[in-house]
């Protein structure tokens, strides 16, 4: 549960990144934001699916 409240965090942090004005990079921040939120995706369904949210091998 710790990994899906950490991506929430950073989604959230990259959309303040994107939006505030003096943003360099823009469009690769852009790209940055999709891949976060397919990653929050695979957490939130790993969450709701499966009890570990650690996989076994770390």
């Amino acid at each position: 549960m710790n990994k899906t409240l950490l991506t929430i965090l950073m989604l959230a942090l990259l959309l303040l990144f994107i939006i505030s004005p003096f943003a360099a990079l823009a469009s690769l921040m852009l790209v940055v934001l999709v891949s976060a939120f397919f990653s929050l995706l695979g957490n939130l369904f790993q969450a709701i699916i499966a009890d570990d949210t650690n996989p076994k091998g770390s």
